[in-house]
């Protein structure tokens, strides 16, 4: 006898809720800024029950919606020299991505992210950068910037590249979010025309993103309280066990690919 919810047009099997759920919650903290490093799991772990690119087309319309909570709060705190680097590099990572998707395979990606950022999280714990030490060079930056907005096309795991050059320059954490917060809006938002040109964006999916919809300003709401009162010290200290944990997470699934 079929189920009663087969016909239902978005995805019902409770599993995939298991996973999405926590993933969503994840994401919205990342957008705050407060868990930063953590928000490059949240696509892996709703794969953990659907296809990597349908888990990236699910999480497309939340994103949208996270990004306008978070512009909202952030817009004026931004570092506007910071995005005239980075916001450049980050549409042509979108560009690329968009040229080479399938070519890669995602767990590839997904690897090549994980070491990175596990080697960029080595060097900042065993050769920490003195207080006084020149910021990274915009060239870097630029590279970087490309890298993540590839990254994010393909898995929305950009956050580890852009914050290895973000990083090292010390900024105030409500700065520091509000740059990420209107950085990763701008390649959110340049995704929407190759997604649907890839047929990534379907009905299915976009009824699955309307049923988790009510948990996408909750994580936002959250990190952006924690963000405002935080110590820097313990602020950055939380996004680099963010991104260990994306590491490790991304890097075993290179491996498992």
């Amino acid at each position: 006898m079929a189920s009663p919810l087969a016909d239902w047009p978005f995805i019902t099997d409770p599993s995939f809720y298991a996973v999405a759920v926590p993933a969503v919650l994840l994401m919205g903290l990342a957008k705050s800024g407060f868990g930063a490093g953590f928000g490059a799991l949240a696509t892996p772990l709703m794969a953990l029950a659907i296809p990597v690119p349908q888990a990236a087309a699910i999480m497309l319309p939340l994103l949208a919606v996270m990004d306008a909570f978070g512009l909202a709060a952030l817009w004026r705190e931004a570092d506007r020299s910071l995005l005239k680097l980075l916001l450049p590099a980050g549409l042509l990572g979108t560009v690329l991505g968009t040229l080479s998707f399938g070519l890669l395979p995602t767990a590839t990606v997904a690897g090549i992210v994980g070491a990175l950022t596990l080697v960029f999280l080595a060097q900042r714990l065993f050769f920490a950068p003195r207080p006084d030490a020149p910021a990274p060079p915009r060239w870097l930056g630029f590279g970087l910037g490309i890298a993540a907005g590839y990254t994010s096309f393909v898995a929305h795991a950009g956050g580890p590249p852009v914050m290895a050059y973000v990083l090292p320059l010390r900024l105030q954490p409500i700065v520091f979010t509000a740059t990420m917060a209107v950085f990763f809006a701008a390649v959110n938002a340049s995704k929407w025309l190759p997604y649907a040109w890839l047929g990534l964006i379907d009905f299915r999916n976009v009824a699955t993103s309307l049923a988790l919809m009510p948990l996408a300003p909750i994580g936002v709401w959250a990190g952006l309280r924690l963000a405002r009162r935080m110590r820097p010290t313990l602020f950055y200290r939380l996004v680099s066990i963010g991104m260990f944990l994306t590491g490790v997470k991304l890097l075993s699934d290179g491996f498992r690919g």
